[in-house]
């Protein structure tokens, strides 16, 4: 959430950061909400220290053995009643206000970082860096062709769409033998390379309330255009989209000690989307499923250092598919481009050689202070007034289906099988091939 008092005092640059992003942002019904919700507020300030003076004058008339039904004092208690009504009236008035405005502000997206490139969609992000050679990659021990990573997988056996959807519907996926050992294997090596590196592991629900989602930012706004979650209809929880809404939510409405902080969590986790507006693409394979596996990362830092803890985070996502010899390059994404939640991101596109191109299996976001306003999630500094909002930081470390289609398209071999990565050997008892 937008700091309200950040868009009156300085609403020219927050629309024209609003305006760099994809859709159409409007301050002004904010800021013409905001103006009517502070007259009410000296209006009742007014009133009351109105009240208060009445109340002050009938008791120094009594004192002075004033008539206690004498004209003055009537007229005073007419007065002082007809104040209460309009003090009466008022309240609703400014709590109809209060829920208007904060409706308003949870639509609006984060503000690009200012170091975040400029653009209008994703044609304009930035390329940092690339790790790996995917030309030599892509053409392993000289085979004549390369199979894309469902034809692999079912002329291996090890996972089958065919029979899932009679299960449950489309784009869902059964592995099987070797290929369950392989997710296994990839969550594992993923949360114990995360563990080492100073995470600290979660299994946190599944299902998660929308005042969780709300917090990080995915309602109310994404509700409505069509939100890649699935809901239980008898309930207020949502099977969850993503490890990062209730790690996050874990420290929901807390004030940290600073010196807890940075908190790092990683956590393993299904994860559930409907993928609104994807239909059409990626029909084929594990790279957009309603149900896939996930290894989250998430970081509440103190707003001085979370720049450089985000650059580390990106690099602990990186580390993993170095790990793996996975092919992959580092974009950061344009204003255009950017997440909801986002102020800066950087996206991982690991090398998917049957296809020749990259596609995102990691993406790394510093939310600055957006989803602890959203989550009142605050920090105290000992000996220091007040409190401050924490920054979060998220990215996955990675999406697993998305590693295993790369793993066996990189390392699939001319006579149709797979080389397990030596990283991965110890997790599924020393075996080398499927």
């Amino acid at each position: 959430m937008l700091d309200l008092k950040q868009i009156r005092t300085d609403s020219a640059a927050v629309q024209a950061k609003l305006n760099l992003r994809s859709g159409s942002y409007d301050l002004q019904p904010i800021l013409d909400l905001d103006e009517q919700q502070r007259n009410l507020e000296t209006e009742r300030s007014q009133l009351q220290a109105r009240s208060n003076e009445i109340g002050k004058l009938v008791g120094q008339a009594m004192k002075s053995g004033g008539d206690p039904k004498g004209p003055e004092v009537a007229a005073l208690k007419a007065e002082g009643n007809e104040v209460k009504q309009k003090l009466s009236e008022l309240e609703p008035r400014e709590k109809e206000i209060k829920a208007q405005i904060n409706d308003l502000l949870l639509r609006l997206p984060n503000l690009p970082s200012d170091s975040t490139p400029e653009g209008e969609n994703e044609a304009a992000n930035v390329e940092v860096s690339r790790w790996g050679d995917e030309y030599k990659r892509s053409n392993p021990d000289g085979g004549d062709k390369l199979l894309p990573h469902w034809e692999i997988g079912e002329k291996l056996g090890i996972f089958n769409f065919e029979r899932s959807t009679k299960i449950a519907q489309s784009r869902f996926v059964t592995l099987l033998g070797a290929g369950a050992a392989l997710e296994r294997a990839l969550i594992s090596f993923m949360l114990d390379r995360q563990i080492a590196a100073g995470y600290s592991e979660v299994i946190p629900p599944y299902l998660v309330n929308s005042a969780s989602l709300t917090a990080t930012g995915q309602l109310p706004k994404f509700a409505e255009d069509g939100m890649d979650g699935f809901r239980c209809a008898d309930d207020d929880l949502w099977l969850t989209p993503t490890a990062e809404v209730p790690l996050v939510n874990l420290y929901r409405d807390d004030i940290i000690d600073i010196d807890q902080l940075p908190i790092a969590h990683c956590a393993h986790t299904p994860c559930f989307r409907r993928e609104a507006g994807s239909y059409g693409r990626d029909t084929r394979g594990l790279i957009r499923l309603h149900q896939f596996n996930k290894v989250e990362l998430v970081k509440l830092v103190s707003p001085e250092t979370s720049e450089a803890e985000h650059e580390t985070l990106v690099r602990n996502a990186e580390e993993i598919l170095e790990a793996l010899k996975l092919p992959y390059r580092k974009v950061e994404l344009c204003t255009g481009d950017l997440g909801f939640g986002a102020a800066k991101c950087y996206d991982l596109e690991v090398w998917l050689p049957a296809a020749e191109t990259y596609r995102e299996i990691s993406s790394c976001s510093n939310c600055y202070d957006f989803q602890a306003r959203r989550g009142n999630i605050r920090c105290k500094v000992p000996g220091t007034k007040g409190t401050q909002f924490v920054h979060t930081l998220n990215g996955s470390g990675l999406a697993v289906g998305r590693t295993m289609a790369a793993v066996l398209e990189n390392y699939q071999q001319a006579n149709g099988s797979v080389k397990i990565p030596e990283v991965l050997q110890p997790y599924m008892g020393g075996k080398e091939m499927i």
